[in-house]
């Protein structure tokens, strides 16, 4: 079987139960017992995210928050006024840090006056973020990447005025938080959740699994239909993320074809171990398409155009950077290229001589 009739194959073997379906801004759509499915609308080319909402005995726990926009609040102020039954918001819990995720947290943590419940590595980097502290600023990102190849100087100038794109999306953290680690049980409500810490996509990815009912909160780690974003920042220059992520995919293989998956983006499916597969797939192919280029010296800004064949705006291209860097780290931590340093300072990847 040819490789795009095998990820044909893969794809169509992912189920959908409920079809196309998915709820209206401000609604719950039921998909168990005490388990809401939100959808909340986002200011990007990817324009929605979806959110949780979890009986929590005599109250309700939040699964993530959406970004703090009015358009945003004004959807939770009907989600509380419709569909609450009268009972409070009992913990706001964040599966990582990016905006989407955790922007409007500390406004829903005042709202009802609870706690935020995350990971350190999530929490640490939410603050840091929305304080734009040197390193995770936006000096730092376009720092970044002008040393990895960047020249273009409208995408610069696009990016260099992005000072507060971070905190005008998560203009607040809460000051304190309730910490998540990897292996915990957590109980809300009547059942318990397996925390399953995930990494690559962000410090340390809170994703929650009930094996009794055979559902997965699967946050960023685990998308039907698009590769979640795997990628290299200016604050871990050296990292090796891409590394990070596939090992954290074993964490979710062992489970059921069966288990009903609650993704950030996209619609509920089953059939989590052939999607593992295809993303894996997914990243060899590109690892592979990255050796091919590395006969002659490349910077990660070169490798873009052969991961991401479509124009890119400044949005797109800071992600589209950060993932090509992380495909040549990947390879680089494997021995397969080596990297050397330009006398600007500029970083090339070749492949390493025998």
């Amino acid at each position: 079987m040819s490789t795009s009739a095998s990820r044909a194959a893969l794809a169509a073997a992912l189920t959908y139960p409920l079809g196309d379906t998915v709820p209206a801004t401000g609604t719950v759509q039921w998909l168990a017992p005490g388990v809401g499915w939100l959808r909340m609308p986002l200011p990007f080319a990817l324009d929605h995210i979806n959110l949780w909402l979890l009986r929590d005995g005599a109250g309700w726990t939040i699964v993530d928050s959406g970004v703090a926009t009015a358009a945003t609040q004004a959807a939770w102020e009907q989600i509380f006024a419709d569909q609450l039954q009268g009972l409070p918001v009992r913990r706001v819990l964040a599966t990582h840090s990016h905006p989407d995720h955790i922007g409007l947290a500390h406004w829903l943590c005042q709202r009802w006056q609870v706690a935020l419940w995350t990971s350190a590595g999530e929490y640490a980097f939410a603050r840091m973020m929305s304080a734009a502290l040197p390193g995770v600023d936006n000096a730092a990102a376009v720092t970044h990447f002008q040393r990895h190849g960047l020249r273009d100087p409208a995408l610069l100038e696009q990016m260099s005025a992005r000072k507060n794109y971070y905190p005008s999306l998560v203009p607040a953290v809460p000051a304190s938080y309730t910490r998540l680690q990897d292996g915990q049980l957590l109980t809300i409500g009547e059942r318990v959740w397996q925390v399953v810490c995930g990494y690559g996509h962000s410090p340390e990815h809170v994703a929650l699994y009930c094996e009794k009912d055979k559902l997965l909160i699967a946050g960023d780690m685990l998308l039907p239909r698009i590769s979640t974003n795997v990628s290299v920042f200016a604050v871990e220059p050296e990292g090796n993320p891409l590394t990070r992520y596939l090992e954290s995919l074993d964490k979710f293989a062992k489970w059921p074809n069966d288990v009903l998956v609650l993704p950030s983006h996209g619609l509920p499916f089953r059939g989590m171990p052939l999607r593992i597969l295809q993303l894996r797939e997914h990243h060899r192919e590109r690892l592979a398409e990255v050796v091919l280029a590395c006969h002659t010296y490349q910077s990660a800004a070169s490798i873009v155009p052969l991961m991401f064949r479509r124009p890119l705006d400044a949005h797109q291209m800071s992600f589209a950077l950060g993932e090509a860097l992380a495909h040549l780290h990947a390879l680089w931590y494997d021995g397969v290229l080596q990297r050397v340093a330009e006398a600007d300072g500029s970083l090339l990847f070749r492949l390493a001589q025998d």
